[in-house]
């Protein structure tokens, strides 16, 4: 029997500000007036077709790295060219890939997404994504990030779910900030125990508005607000071009910026998510924080896809400083 390891814990600091863990497919992107298609063998000629870096998880990484932190990613793709092309693209931002995992028997999945302006329809074939288990994230990659990000719970939820709760405690327990984005429920449930067992477990919940609703079963944001904080999480909603609203249990006020015109607004969710982590990082209050989100946020929808416009955060940061922050009124 070998003697037992009396040597001191590792006590060093964090090297990573940010592990991100979710979903990591391409986006195709279709733009034009009249996207819809015409089914009966017809041919439409749209604007723009364009393949760009997708999945919630994998845009959030991108903006964070843009924004200057130290960032990694836990997620699953396929052995074929669309995951090679998520991991090259990943690679070329500075984004950690190494607890990637890749599937030689699953397609890397992939989303199509048909954009009209402000409104979009998306369709996604989940194939790897929904392969990742909380038992491929390394603990040791916990260990060494200050916060840790979950994205689109819900394509997830089989497979990442179960472990989900067991893996944000072991984070917060290591000392990291917690925080995570359902995006869209396809399914139209919007609530199991282990989802709420994740969310008890995440010092921040950041859905949009109309996720929110869905999730608290509320009639309007006052009652998502109520019900959404009595697990005790830190909540920001996103309400696209009206802002967010931050709610940390003692006051809840909506941040907004000056109005952009819009290219495309795909991911603009996500690099609000990394702003808004950006800035707690930097030891920003909570509405200051969402201000630097919704700058990263409005700043991305300049150009196609989620990461195409992504800012610098000199940029981010002065949009952010013209942000305005108020009293949350129950009309908004």
């Amino acid at each position: 029997m070998s003697p037992p390891d009396l040597s001191p814990p590792d006590l060093s600091p964090p090297d990573l500000d940010l592990l991100v863990i979710g979903d990591c497919n391409p986006d195709v992107l279709v733009l034009g007036d009249d996207v819809t298609p015409a089914f009966g063998q017809q041919e439409k000629l749209v604007d723009r077709v364009a393949l760009e870096v997708g999945g919630s998880a994998a845009i959030t990484a991108v903006a964070a790295a843009r924004l200057g932190l130290r960032v990694a990613l836990a997620a699953a793709v396929g052995a074929d060219p669309a995951g090679a092309f998520m991991l090259d693209q990943l690679a070329r931002e500075g984004v950690d890939t190494s607890a990637v995992k890749v599937h030689r028997s699953l397609a890397t999945g992939m989303t199509v997404a048909l954009s009209r302006g402000g409104d979009r329809a998306i369709l996604t074939a989940l194939g790897a994504i929904a392969a990742l288990t909380a038992a491929d994230v390394p603990p040791g990659l916990l260990a060494r990030s200050r916060h840790v990000h979950v994205s689109s719970y819900f394509l997830l939820a089989s497979s990442l779910g179960p472990g989900l709760a067991g893996l944000l405690a072991a984070a917060r327990e290591a000392g990291a900030v917690t925080s995570l984005d359902t995006n869209w429920d396809p399914s139209g449930r919007w609530r199991d125990p282990q989802l709420t067992a994740a969310i008890a477990e995440a010092s921040l919940l950041l859905p949009n508005e109309a996720e929110a609703l869905a999730l608290s079963g509320a009639d309007g944001l006052p009652g998502a607000v109520s019900t959404l904080t009595a697990a005790g999480s830190r909540l920001v909603v996103k309400l696209g071009a009206r802002g967010a609203l931050c709610a940390d249990g003692s006051s809840t006020c909506q941040v907004s910026l000056p109005p952009v015109q819009p290219v495309d607004t795909t991911g603009a969710g996500d690099c609000f998510n990394a702003g808004l982590i950006a800035g707690l990082l930097q030891g920003l209050p909570l509405p200051q924080a969402a201000a630097l989100g919704c700058a990263a946020g409005a700043l991305s929808t300049a150009a196609l896809g989620g990461t195409g416009a992504a800012p610098g955060r000199a940029a981010a940061a002065g949009l952010a400083a013209r942000a305005t922050c108020t009293a949350f009124a129950a009309d908004s």
